[in-house]
């Protein structure tokens, strides 16, 4: 059967290009974003020739765009659909918290690529990747729900884009502790994040 274009891409080659960019996720999990070259790549998705790679993407930069973007769309997605299962508000940031958890447990190569590639703009290693980066670090729909949730009177929060900022935090250490440390139980980690911004945001 013959391939079809979507987005001037065949079928082929977009299948092609999501092997790489699963390749390159891989690899940056398993020997970090300094060892992460074509050739190694190549080693993970058992591709022929680094051409196969500088086909689909012109550079370095290119593949970590398509790479954080995949990441990002992925844990967003599961966010959103743990999310919506909430029926208050104060569930619904119970939520917010522990999918983060479920995506590290279901994901963790994904998870581990994506903090490489944040540590990795963070430190000014990596040129044009700002504003997936800051796609990554955003925390505008926690923010949303933090006043929404004030509104309906089930927080109390003077500064809610001040407490986003601290709720995010707080996932991003466990998360950064877990990967050097493994900690074993992840799942619990999760519930005490929860139980503390819980007490935290509790209305007089």
């Amino acid at each position: 059967m013959p391939s079809h274009p979507v987005h001037g891409r065949t079928f082929t080659q977009d299948a092609r290009r999501a092997q790489i960019v699963e390749a390159t996720i891989e690899t940056l999990a398993e020997i970090g974003y300094t060892k992460t070259s074509f050739t190694a790549i190549c080693r993970h998705a058992n591709l022929s020739s680094t051409g196969l790679i500088t086909y689909h993407f012109t550079g370095k930069p290119q593949l970590l765009r398509e790479v954080t973007r995949t990441i990002v769309e992925k844990a967003r997605e599961a966010r959103t659909r743990r999310i919506a299962q909430e029926t208050t508000y104060r569930g619904k940031l119970n939520a917010y918290i522990t999918s983060h958890f479920d995506f590290m447990s279901c994901y963790p190569a994904h998870a581990r690529a994506l903090t490489e590639i944040v540590e990795l703009v963070r430190e000014r290693r990596a040129l044009g990747l700002d504003d997936v980066a800051r796609s990554a670090l955003s925390v505008e729909s926690l923010v949303v729900l933090l006043e929404e949730g004030c509104r309906a009177g089930e927080f109390r929060i003077p500064d809610p884009p001040v407490m986003a900022l601290a709720v995010q935090g707080a996932i991003d250490n466990v998360v950064r502790h877990h990967q050097l440390f493994s900690v074993a139980d992840l799942s619990g980690r999760a519930r005490e994040l929860t139980d503390i911004f819980d007490r935290c945001t509790q209305p007089a």
